[in-house]
């Protein structure tokens, strides 16, 4: 199994995002040592924005690319390549006021192309873009700084990261998801911490689980 790690936290040693992703990869390899994993840090490397050379390049055929526009699209080709190969994406990523991290939506902009991760025609009708590949698995682990985004939660309807991330992810070619969350960080106090824990104990829960259906 290729598995692929996004991780999207402008913070390094304090992330939680980060700490429970890494903790879900470790757990991975450890039920199965032939897993290969890559790292992608977006949070602190992010992608290029998307321009209107990007946008140019991305719409002219292979074959009549200029040299300059093959040189823009490289760093996409890279990201796609990591997208492509993988069996399992995971991301790790906080929520910045309410939605993806700006380095999160770079990437997501970057692997998401015309010819490459979805195909366009009109003759599908209302839904022209359809996903090249399909049959890939997502975890996302989300870290939010206040709590209660669940449905019938206090803050029902504000969370726009995962809604985002999965609306997303259909264009790689993901057709199962898994969502761990972690909350209450910006209160601290028992509630948080019961929250890591838990969402500790269901990424090496969903660790387990995974390795052993890629393994069948």
């Amino acid at each position: 199994m290729q598995v692929l790690c996004i991780e999207a936290s402008a913070r390094v040693a304090r992330s939680l995002s980060r700490q429970v992703g890494r903790r879900f990869v470790e757990q991975l390899t450890a039920h199965d040592p032939a897993i290969s994993v890559t790292i992608r840090d977006v949070g602190s490397q992010p992608p290029p924005f998307v321009s209107e050379a990007f946008i140019a390049a991305a719409f002219t055929s292979e074959a009549d690319r200029t040299d300059a526009q093959k040189s823009i699209l490289s760093a996409s080709d890279e990201l796609i390549a990591e997208v492509l190969a993988a069996d399992l994406i995971v991301i790790a990523t906080p929520m910045y006021n309410y939605g993806m991290p700006a380095a999160l939506k770079a990437w997501f902009d970057q692997v998401i192309r015309i010819g490459r991760t979805f195909s366009f025609d009109l003759a599908r009708g209302d839904f022209p873009l359809e996903p090249i590949q399909s049959g890939k698995t997502l975890v996302v682990i989300a870290a939010h700084g206040e709590f209660g985004f669940a449905p019938g939660g206090i803050r029902e309807g504000w969370d726009h990261l995962v809604p985002h991330v999965l609306t997303a992810a259909r264009y790689l070619g993901v057709s199962r998801h898994h969502v761990v969350t972690i909350e209450y960080q910006e209160f601290g106090g028992e509630r948080h911490a019961k929250s890591v824990a838990a969402a500790l104990r269901e990424a090496d829960r969903l660790a387990g689980e995974l390795a052993d259906a890629f393994a069948d």
